[in-house]
């Protein structure tokens, strides 16, 4: 089998990569074991954070080149693929100064002469990673995984193999030895097989609920530790009292970054029945006037493609089946006629529950709209949904807000604010959006053994 690289403004295939055979695969899992104990226990975390500060040095000197790969693979409009890359490097920065006291080991008074909890590597951790941010979401996973002592090999989503590959230079260019980190070329039917391997230890995946759910199945048959960041349906709720420039803003954010194709992207927009006309008004005009379609390397464009035709097609098939029970369109709802995969931002109303738009993740450049009653009303809406990602609240009553934010069922909740990854947060969800934290130093000690040791 192949992977491959289709340009998502255009269409047009660029490269083709063969995948490997399931022997290859096994020999280089077993290979990069090898490597463990001179990683985890030759090295000290000084050596490895000069490691991590040249990587972020690499990253910087040839993030145009890496931004444009993103832009050419994934379809990411260029000023955001930059942003994608400058994170990667200050997320190196970041573990470089603060790894080392967050795997210090934390003394213990008791009745022991000695007694400490440390924080010690388990060994090789798979990471199965997506496509929508290419670099960002491996370099989450790797660079916690990877500074705290531990090998990681790494399945990339199969429409980005070239950013896979350029990963994997990155870091042999940044001076890590062979094998510390690996990107594996391999089929989506070849993850078990990663996953059972004798020298896995956990696996970190960031993708669908399903995939979620098989990969938490195998690694569970087989007592292996997973974290999971699945799919999410996050309310952006707006009170009467919100200011209703800041609001739009950050509607047209929250929902539109990357194209809508992002787990923490705003979806469900909850809004008050006093301002929800003024809410609906105001959205459209600022998307139809706000979104100019081209090349994603072009700085003056803002509608960028979707990654791919089938995403696409689902997202249509998702508004069309609602549209066909009774939602209606404000603006949108459609493929551009041009070559590549667009789609125009889109705002539905008159939602139901038993429409897929309600229920089901948009990943993709539609809003859903819905109006409430009260904050207590609204809360319920937002919490009505398996997943439980992130959410905003947007409201000038700010002791409103934080007590609505305590009680919104989500990994986190941002008040005047659009969600986003902080390496100084812990980041993840719950229900359906999965389990476990990636980020911080929460994130750091997830793949890590947590060692009580006791002296007399």
């Amino acid at each position: 089998m192949s992977m491959l690289s289709i340009n998502p403004a255009s269409g047009e295939q660029i490269a083709e990569f063969e995948t490997w055979d399931d022997e290859t695969l096994h020999d280089v899992v077993t290979q990069a074991s090898y490597g463990f104990d001179d990683w985890s226990i030759l090295t000290t975390q000084e050596e490895r954070g000069m490691l991590f500060s040249h990587m972020a040095d690499v990253l910087r000197d040839d993030q145009e080149i890496l931004a444009e790969l993103i832009v050419v693979e994934m379809g990411k409009r260029y000023e955001e693929a930059m942003t994608e890359i400058e994170k990667c490097a200050a997320l190196c920065d970041y573990y470089v100064e603060h790894a080392p006291a967050q795997l210090a080991d934390e003394i213990v008074e008791t009745d022991a002469s000695k007694s400490f909890v440390a924080y010690l590597p388990i060994g090789v951790v798979l990471g199965v990673m997506p496509w929508n941010y290419p670099f960002w979401q491996v370099f989450r996973f790797a660079i916690p995984t990877i500074i705290s002592g531990n090998i990681a090999v790494m399945k990339h989503a199969s429409n980005v193999p070239q950013c896979a590959l350029a990963i994997q230079e990155v870091f042999r260019k940044s001076g890590f030895p062979e094998g510390i980190f690996t990107s594996l070329m391999i089929t989506s039917g070849q993850v078990e097989q990663v996953i059972r391997h004798p020298a896995v230890q956990a696996v970190s995946l960031t993708g669908s609920e399903a995939a979620g759910r098989s990969v938490a199945s195998i690694a569970g048959s087989e007592l292996k530790k997973t974290v999971l960041e699945l799919g999410g349906s996050d309310p952006f709720i707006v009170l009467d009292s919100a200011n209703m420039k800041l609001a739009i803003a950050g509607a047209l954010q929250g929902r539109f970054v990357n194209m809508g194709q992002t787990c923490i992207a705003s979806k469900r927009f909850i809004v008050d029945v006093f301002v929800v006309d003024e809410f609906i008004e105001q959205f459209k005009a600022a998307i139809e006037n706000y979104f100019v379609d081209g090349d994603p390397m072009d700085k003056a464009v803002t509608l960028a493609p979707m990654a791919r035709q089938d995403l696409l097609d689902e997202l249509h098939a998702q508004v069309m089946e609602s549209v066909e029970l009774g939602a209606t369109v404000v603006t949108g709802g459609y493929q551009l006629d041009r070559p590549g995969f667009y789609y125009a931002p889109t705002i539905l109303t008159d939602v139901t529950s038993n429409m897929p738009v309600y229920s089901e993740e948009l990943f993709g450049p539609v809003a859903v709209v819905l109006k409430v009653s009260e904050p207590a009303h609204a809360l319920g809406v937002a919490n009505n949904s398996r997943f439980g990602l992130s959410g905003s609240i947007w409201a000038d009553d700010l002791a409103t807000a934080e007590t609505m934010a305590r009680g919104m069922e989500s990994g986190s909740t941002f008040i005047n604010s659009t969600s986003f990854s902080d390496a100084r947060l812990p980041f993840g969800g719950v229900k359906a959006s999965g389990y476990g934290r990636e980020l911080s130093s929460f994130g750091i000690r997830e793949f890590t053994n947590i060692k009580t040791i006791w002296i007399k």
